[in-house]
């Protein structure tokens, strides 16, 4: 799919004031740090989305309108340990709230860095939107960082541990921002879904 044109349209903190339209969205999730600003940044082509050395930038739902005809959202990044209870709270209800009541919503593709054995927040999370019949793809990140033999056994492991504790193989696509790779796997899934 080629990129030709991509505008940041509005952040919301609720789903009901998401911008009002019936195109297909594709949103971007995963723990603060993972990786996901980077990435949008390369499926784009543009820097459009905010690139922080400090996890926990993204607090609102941001849509942002590719080639007219579809929307990429950028939501809070969960996880991030150095905010208060109240604060955490604040970005779980956000998240909740758009998935349970954004009807256009398409795909949802949840970031889960390639480095880490897996997170018990990444698990449960995962199990949620799978319970809740919501459509969803996992993207490993940073990818760059390991060696290649090193990450297909982190793959194999993660997607072992996950079908173990929640009983399911999601589809899952490597990823590296640096390297560009698995942006031709994302951008295929996401014309798919068209």
């Amino acid at each position: 799919m080629i990129i030709k044109s991509a505008k940041f349209i509005k952040s919301s903190l609720k789903a009901i004031d998401c911008p009002e339209t019936d195109i297909h969205e594709f949103t971007f999730i995963g723990r603060s740090n993972v990786g996901k600003s980077s990435l949008i940044n390369m499926l784009i082509n543009q820097k459009i989305a905010k690139v922080s050395r400090n996890p926990g930038k993204t607090l609102l739902i941001n849509h942002f309108l590719i080639n007219n005809n579809w929307f990429l959202v950028d939501l809070p990044g969960y996880g991030y340990a150095k905010i208060s209870k109240k604060e955490k709270r604040k970005i779980e209800n956000i998240i909740i709230d758009y998935f349970k009541n954004r009807t256009n919503l398409s795909l949802t593709f949840v970031l889960i860095d390639i480095r880490h054995e897996p997170q018990l927040i990444d698990l449960d999370f995962i199990s949620w939107l799978s319970n809740n019949n919501i459509n969803f793809k996992i993207i490993f990140t940073k990818a760059d960082k390991l060696k290649p033999n090193q990450k297909d056994k982190k793959v194999k492991k993660y997607l072992k541990i996950l079908f173990e504790k929640i009983k399911i193989s999601p589809e899952n696509i490597t990823c590296s921002s640096k390297l560009r790779l698995g942006r031709d796997e994302i951008m295929n899934l996401i014309h798919s879904e068209l």
